[in-house]
């Protein structure tokens, strides 16, 4: 390996390694460089902490012919033994590199993944630390097969590399973190766009939407009765039984209000059909309603054996975008229809349902209503007319 070819390797991730679009592919381009350049590399692993709700680190893992493979780990994971008795950990607590030459006889106390390498064939292991400029540490090994192990030259040329990377790195983990901040608390399709420039108050956009607005029945009386870990555990029981039919009907989760939530489900400018749209929102809403008749504690514990939530559905425009104040902004969105729907959410007690509708949402919707009749809404000059499920009764 020649200094010119280290230089390039070094000069590539200076410059942000910039014909890598992912960590992925920068970690498949980096090997693919250092071998090129003479380093004889079988497998590199590169492992991240990240910020997650479930997750707490994530490695990506290069072997020679092969593609890169993402492994990610849960909190959990970081507290076995297995992690703690790693060579990551080691590098992790003591922020200096570790090697192993593995042409030898192996000390009794060696490393179990290290074992396993020698077993596959392996002959030398490097363990570098990343040390990110948030003052975390991380790791990325490199393990050999070649008869001779690493020459001084080459782990000379992969712990120079090391500052360079850990730059690349943080830069891509900075950007995720982003976007899964993002993801985590204004949805995946706000979060891209607000990702993408659209931060300015009062940005909004116009879109057609079916609306989903929904609430816990008896929530106040639980707050009283119940402990309050055990009332944080039930409601967060109750928005797992409908964020995934949300996400897996095509709708986005807008916003958390205490026990209410809000979501929307977009139609399409160009082409976008009404009726696909609600029907989508409709058998989210079947399944959620499923999910909570299911999951939730009996009806007792409501006090008054009322159903356990109420559910209004409806279509129409609304306003999507950034509203707030100067230096606090939320996305999401508003106009009458979200009213409207919020009216229509507040007779769900009263009817002693589960799952209303608008008018405009049952005639979208290809079946699966019965009018239950006009009401007067406040804020609204017209009763508007109201729809039940079909399979469910008053």
């Amino acid at each position: 390996m020649s200094n010119a070819d280290a230089k390039a390797v070094f000069d590539w991730l200076v410059d942000g390694a910039r014909s890598a679009p992912d960590k992925a592919t920068m970690l498949a381009q980096l090997c693919d460089r250092l071998v090129e350049s003479g380093v004889p590399l079988w497998r590199v692993a590169l492992l991240m902490f990240t910020l997650h709700p479930q997750i707490k680190g994530r490695s990506l893992r290069w072997k020679e012919g092969g593609d890169v493979e993402v492994r990610t780990g849960d909190f959990d994971y970081f507290a076995t033994s297995e992690h703690l008795a790693s060579p990551f950990r080691v590098v992790l607590d003591s922020g200096v590199a570790l090697r192993r030459a593995l042409l030898g006889e192996l000390a009794a106390d060696e490393f179990e993944v290290i074992r396993e390498l020698k077993e596959q064939g392996a002959t030398d292991y490097l363990a570098v630390p990343l040390f990110f400029a948030d003052g975390t540490t991380h790791c990325v090994t490199f393990t050999t097969r070649h008869p001779d192990g690493f020459s001084d030259r080459h782990l000379a040329a992969l712990e120079a590399i090391a500052a360079p990377l850990a730059r690349v790195v943080e830069a891509h983990a900075l950007r995720r973190r982003a976007a899964t901040l993002l993801d985590t608390y204004v949805g995946a399709h706000a979060g891209s766009r607000v990702l993408d420039g659209q931060i300015r108050r009062g940005h909004t956009t116009a879109i057609n939407a079916a609306i989903w607005l929904s609430d816990m029945r008896g929530f106040t009386r639980l707050a009283d009765r119940l402990s309050p870990q055990t009332l944080i555990d039930r409601l967060n029981r109750y928005f797992d039984c409908q964020v995934p039919a949300i996400l897996e009907h095509g709708g986005e989760v807008l916003k958390f209000m205490g026990d209410g939530l809000l979501a929307i489900f977009p139609i399409a400018e160009q082409g976008g059909d009404a009726r696909d749209v609600c029907d989508a929102a409709l058998a989210a809403a079947r399944k959620a309603r499923r999910e909570i008749l299911h999951a939730l504690a009996p009806a007792s514990e409501t006090s008054d054996g009322a159903t356990p939530f109420g559910l209004a559905l409806h279509v129409g425009q609304v306003l999507y975008g950034n509203i707030g104040a100067e230096t606090r902004l939320d996305f999401t969105c508003i106009g009458p229809a979200v009213n409207l729907a919020a009216r229509i959410e507040k007779l769900t007690a009263k009817l002693g349902r589960t799952v209303l509708a608008s008018s405009e949402f049952a005639r979208a919707a290809t079946a699966g209503f019965v009018p239950l009749g006009a009401f007067d809404l406040p804020g609204f000059d017209e009763p508007r007319l109201v729809f039940g499920l079909e399979e469910e009764g008053p």
